[in-house]
């Protein structure tokens, strides 16, 4: 089978699934982590023959496919910020409105000039802090995250990265300081969190492909206390920040309003609220 008979039969088995965009997204993901051809190359070369066992493989992928198993668990990769992180079950997959976010510091850390100190807090693959070393080298990048496993794979994807980050394993709400290690006790210039925030009543909006996969653990938080994270870092970051230093959430689009209150009652000032790229509620940046 060549390529371009393959490429009709994938949609064939996915149309009643997915909608068409969708599904060409994926082919051409399959293509380049199966073929290593790109889109170019596919429509450069559309007699590329398929070997039995590679399309024993996209068979297989189909069929994963089919439960609505996000494509990035199934290839083991997502792309964030220009740059490759692995992922699975036991982290999220990084999303395009976080990379506005570190769009956001990086912009901030540039101005600032060199050797500024940065905590992300429930950092799951690591693509925050690792995207911000890359792009600020001289930046001193630690992140935080309950999960040791989560802690596995950011550790990787610095690895794979080539970047430096100090990885810590602590449950932010059992924390009563951000003291990163033992021996040092210092403040930091930028504190930043994706922490969880969709509610449980918000459930029925999630769709079957993160609901059934992606960690519970790092999506959901409880109905009657949906800013518990948010409360807890801020108040943290009280006593954490420099003078000048900043703290940035990605947050919940339905609590921004609340979100900003609660900020503004801990004391946090010049505080900016920012929509992502399809127009939701979806950051916020503080001070002191």
């Amino acid at each position: 089978m060549n390529i371009k008979s393959l490429k009709t039969y994938f949609f064939t088995e996915l149309q009643t699934i997915q909608e068409d965009a969708e599904i060409e997204s994926f082919f051409f993901i399959l293509t380049e982590f199966l073929h290593n051809l790109k889109r170019i190359d596919v429509s450069l070369h559309p007699d590329f023959e398929v070997s039995e066992t590679d399309f024993e493989k996209w068979q297989s992928i189909i069929s994963e496919l089919k439960t609505e198993k996000p494509i990035q668990y199934i290839t083991g990769e997502a792309w964030f910020y220009g740059l490759r992180f692995e992922v699975n079950e036991n982290t999220l997959i990084p999303r395009p409105e976080t990379e506005e976010l570190v769009e956001w510091i990086v912009d901030g850390l540039k101005i600032k000039g060199k050797g500024q100190r940065v905590l992300d807090i429930g950092t799951g693959s690591g693509c925050i802090p690792i995207a911000l070393k890359k792009e600020i080298p001289s930046a001193q990048v630690s992140a935080i995250d309950i999960s040791e496993k989560a802690l596995k794979m950011a550790r990787k994807n610095a690895l794979n990265n080539q970047v430096e980050v100090n990885f810590i394993q602590q449950d932010i709400l059992q924390t009563s300081n951000l003291q990163i290690s033992k021996s040092s006790n210092f403040l930091f210039d930028v504190i930043v969190s994706n922490p969880p925030y969709v509610r449980n009543l918000e459930k029925h909006e999630i769709k079957k492909n993160v609901l059934d996969y992606e960690p519970h653990l790092a999506l959901f938080v409880d109905d009657s206390d949906a800013l518990l994270f948010y409360r807890k870092i801020a108040q943290l970051a009280l006593k954490s920040l420099t003078p000048n230093g900043k703290l940035f959430f990605e947050i919940n689009q339905y609590l921004a309003k609340e979100t900003v209150e609660l900020v503004e009652q801990l004391g946090f000032k010049n505080i900016e609220l920012r929509k992502d790229f399809i127009g939701n509620d979806r950051m916020i940046c503080c001070g002191l």
